[in-house]
């Protein structure tokens, strides 16, 4: 299959359903001890800092903006 004959819509539609298809198997992606410390490390700091980022709305309004 030629990705590039494709439309962009057909493109966004083709990548939906591959995202759909690695996800409902996400259970069988097992992570690596330093991605299980990464992840770890960074909800620790989240915790501690309790800055859980910029809203939705603010991020979108940033992004339409540029």
């Amino acid at each position: 299959m030629n990705i590039q004959s494709l439309s962009t819509p057909e493109r966004i539609l083709l990548a939906e359903q591959l995202w759909d298809s690695v996800y409902s198997e996400s259970s069988d992606i097992k992570l690596t001890q330093s991605q299980v410390e990464l992840i770890d490390k960074r909800l620790s700091a989240l915790e501690s800092d309790g800055d859980a980022g910029d809203t939705w709305a603010n991020v979108k309004n940033r992004i339409i903006k540029n």
